[in-house]
């Protein structure tokens, strides 16, 4: 194997392995930031010798031992020889004298380690912001640049996020340990809404020449699905898969040829990918088998399952997603779903009726600047026949939304006949 596929392969081991690697580490020094530079070191570790050894055979478990001396050694060094020192030397010494299988010997508690560290990289002390930037970085394994250029922001800005979110951590002295009792519900919350937030800027992204970002979506539902195994009782973990899943099928479908958005009803269903689709009707019987059927996440897939059953665009129910809508409307108010309920009611009861709603929302201070509230305005305007008065909205669509594809579509909208 030559020095330039040694180093594609230990990419690879990386963006696969990191997540536990840093995981086993922190659960042993009990410091995030920590743990991720003896991640580095062992990373640094093997640039410097698999291209003169060879790949090891278990490379992950190589990696982890590495770590796991360079942790010894960082603790001599601070002169920390207490328990956690003896700790640590026990088990290395273990490893050697009686563990002959060293993967198994360290991955006792991987499934544990990683729920903590999804945990801690969505601690609520930490902004949403911070906690984007440290999930893909610890849990993705994407660097900062990667980051940056996904989000459209300085990498400097990232590496920023990245410290702070660090620092506050162990400042807070965030305990590397899953929350119980009360507060796994609401933490619980923090870590989908951040993969779910991934997930969307992938799915739509905010700015920028490009409609989709696929590596974001994938990178969530990856995520998605680890913490499905990990936390496999929870019935909104399986909710939130599912949207994924499901949205995730029409990705190849979204864009024409040349990058611009296809709108749902007039998108090619041949091109959805009929295997995240099952996937993802899979995931959501999982999750309304655990009783949460009425979940965020389980609403929102459930909809998009009526788009995903929907053999043509004329047999979309849409009197099940108005009241699919109303459910979700009822779980979790807000502007944007009272929106997307009235694009649901004005398709199954006609565009006047989704028009008397979008016109109530139309004092939302949180919609001031929300492109797609002119845009669905528009559209129900045009198909009233009220020609001039949406491409009026068009047109201020096109002025409010970031992303480029996105304004020449509206820009192209408000000019048409």
């Amino acid at each position: 194997m030559t020095a330039p596929d040694i180093h594609r392969t230990i990419d690879a081991v990386w963006r696969i392995e990191s997540a536990r690697l840093i995981a086993g580490i922190a659960r042993l020094v009990r410091d995030v930031g920590l743990a991720e530079d003896l991640a580095q070191d062992a990373l640094v570790a093997a640039l410097e010798r698999w291209p003169e050894t060879g790949v090891p055979d278990n490379p992950g478990a190589w990696l982890m031992a590495t770590a796991k001396h360079r942790a010894i050694d960082q603790l001599r060094r601070r002169s920390m020889l207490d328990r956690k020192h003896e700790q640590l030397g026990h088990e290395l010494t273990e490893w050697h004298h009686v563990a002959p299988d060293l993967d198994a010997a360290i991955d006792d508690a991987v499934g544990d380690d990683l729920l903590r560290l999804i945990f801690i990289a969505c601690h609520p002390v930490l902004s949403t912001e911070a906690r984007v930037a440290l999930t893909l970085r610890m849990l993705g394994g994407l660097t900062t640049a990667e980051i940056a250029r996904a989000y459209l922001v300085p990498e400097s800005t990232v590496a920023q996020r990245i410290v702070r979110a660090k620092r506050a951590l162990a400042d807070a002295r965030i305990p590397f340990e899953l929350p119980a009792g009360g507060d796994l519900a609401p933490r619980l919350g923090s870590v989908l809404e951040v993969v779910y937030l991934i997930f969307n800027e992938g799915y739509s992204a905010t700015a920028g020449g490009d409609l989709l970002r696929p590596d974001l979506c994938a990178e969530a539902v990856r995520l998605g699905r680890v913490l499905a195994g990990l936390a496999p009782d929870e019935p909104e973990v399986h909710g939130l898969v599912a949207l994924m899943e499901i949205q995730s099928s029409r990705l190849r479908a979204r864009v024409g040829p040349g990058g611009e958005p296809v709108l749902l009803l007039e998108q090619d269903r041949s091109r959805w990918d009929q295997l995240l689709i099952r996937r993802g009707l899979a995931s959501l019987a999982r999750a309304e088998a655990l009783g949460g059927s009425r979940g965020v996440y389980a609403l929102q897939a459930a909809i998009a399952a009526c788009h995903a059953r929907a053999r043509t665009a004329e047999a979309t129910d849409w009197e099940r997603i108005a009241t699919l809508y109303d459910e979700l409307a009822a779980v979790s108010p807000s502007p944007v779903v009272e929106l997307n309920r009235a694009v649901a009611v004005g398709m199954a009861r006609g565009p006047g009726a989704g028009l008397a709603l979008v016109d109530v929302l139309a004092s939302e201070r949180a919609l001031a600047n929300y492109h797609l509230l002119p845009a669905v305005r528009g559209d129900l305007l045009e198909r009233l026949g009220k020609r001039e008065e949406a491409r009026e909205e068009f047109a201020r669509a096109a002025s409010l939304t970031r992303n480029e594809r996105e304004r020449e579509f509206f820009e192209r909208r408000a000019k048409s006949d």
